[in-house]
């Protein structure tokens, strides 16, 4: 559980409202993530937070329902809004879905404060994607003079080029069509917001270019728990016995490494299958494990059926939160198979890896990969580049000081950038400086 908050910068409680309709709630799965950890930071300093959440779960494909006696243990009140369901992140359906949640979100928090059954919010914050939760959330903070904070969780509409369904050809056509409507929608959050978060400095850089310089903006990474995990044993230099033998063993094992997260295209997982065949054939000794569920877990299982060798690759699919917390600790490298397209710049996996003290290896150039070197947490691989991850694993199999040193890199990059119970004390330190 995280500590205690330090006592709020604001000298009364603030009403909060919270928009974000992707994040898990309470009773979906442990750890909190970014809302579910803002929310309880803030109510632990007792401000009146209200958290506007789907009735679609987006990580499990599910129709969820608020757990009985959230306000007694969270501190926090949590409102379900009714949208449809969708079964493909990349569909019409989840569209849909997005302007169920912004029309009625907006229709249910009219109606409850005119009816006195909410109280008028000091700040909404809201997540952007999708467009429709934040253009909500910017109308209502005007008719209620609250103020807006629009929290940038992804670069939309940059990621969505590979987003939209249909063939090639569809796509050409939609996409001026789409992508110009979307940057003229973007813009104009910007300009209605009074402060702006990031879940990166990529994203803020990207959405905020032509922001004026004034604007208030704070940049909170996605984070980890590393209290969750064992710390890493140190490498120490080990002493000779008499005989010229060393203590412990000569044969360390299978170098563990584990990739987890969405199975879908955005990954490089077509590199990680064959850089598996590359190390059976160099005879390097290690297993990789692929933990989470998606578009492509079918395609993934079938080559780990068909692998043979001294490399192993091993499907877990989705597994639940203390699995995967085990998981990840009897691993000692974290994989980040991210296609630089995808324009992700830091995500969940490299926070739970570097929670967890694994080395980090990685593709997405840029703002992880500075972080990495900062810390000397990891090495990178150019996506795509089958040979290339192969040999970076290889290396660290055959060089385990180098990678004990790697694994407390990534502790020290997790203490530093990305434990959740520091970044979001800040985070909230910051919210009770915009309101006006």
């Amino acid at each position: 559980m995280p500590s205690p908050a330090p006592e709020p910068l604001v000298s009364r409680p603030l009403s909060v409202w919270l928009v974000n309709p992707y994040d898990d709630i309470p009773g979906e799965g442990l750890p909190p993530l970014r809302y579910w950890s803002l929310a309880r930071v803030l109510a632990a300093r007792g401000h009146d937070v209200t958290w506007w959440t789907a009735t679609w779960s987006h990580r499990r494909k599910a129709i969820r329902t608020a757990p009985v006696g959230i306000r007694e243990d969270e501190g926090f009140a949590l409102r379900l809004v009714a949208v449809r369901p969708y079964e493909k992140n990349v569909s019409f359906a989840r569209l849909g879905s997005h302007r169920d949640f912004g029309r009625t979100f907006e229709r249910l928090a009219s109606e409850s404060v005119s009816s006195s059954q909410l109280g008028r919010p000091d700040i909404i914050l809201a997540s952007l994607p999708p467009f429709e939760g934040p253009e909500a959330a910017a109308r209502l903070a005007r008719r209620l003079d609250a103020t807006f904070v629009l929290d940038v969780m992804d670069v939309w509409p940059e990621t969505f080029d590979r987003l939209l369904p249909g063939p090639a050809f569809v796509r050409r056509l939609l996409t001026p069509f789409f992508l110009r409507s979307m940057y003229r929608r973007r813009a104009e959050l910007v300009a209605a917001a009074d402060a702006v978060s990031s879940a990166t400095h990529t994203y803020a850089d990207a959405v905020l270019g032509a922001a004026p310089a004034a604007l208030p903006r704070h940049v909170c990474y996605l984070g980890g728990y590393p209290q969750e995990f064992p710390s890493p044993r140190r490498m120490v230099n080990e002493v000779p016995k008499p005989d010229g033998s060393t203590s412990g063993t000569s044969d360390p094992g299978p170098l563990e490494c584990v990739y987890a997260g969405t199975l879908e295209a955005g990954q490089d997982l077509d590199t990680l299958v064959a850089a598996v065949r590359h190390l059976s054939a160099m005879g390097a000794v290690a297993t990789i494990h692929v933990a989470g569920t998606g578009s492509q877990e079918a395609v993934l299982r079938r080559a780990a059926a068909a692998t043979s060798g001294s490399c192993r690759l091993e499907v877990h699919g989705l597994l639940p939160r203390h699995e995967y917390v085990s998981l990840l600790a009897r691993c000692v490298v974290g994989l980040v198979c991210v296609k630089p397209e995808s324009f992700v710049a830091v995500p969940y996996k490299a926070c739970d890896y570097a929670a967890a003290g694994l080395a980090l290896v990685n593709s997405l150039p840029g703002e992880l990969q500075q972080l990495i070197d900062r810390y000397d947490a990891g090495l990178p691989y150019a996506a795509g580049d089958a040979a290339a991850l192969a040999r970076v694993i290889a290396d660290l199999a055959a060089n385990r000081p180098r990678l004990a040193a790697l694994r407390q890199g990534a502790r020290q990059l997790v203490a530093m950038e990305f434990d959740r119970e520091r970044t979001y004390a800040a985070f909230a330190d910051w919210l009770e400086t915009v309101t006006g």
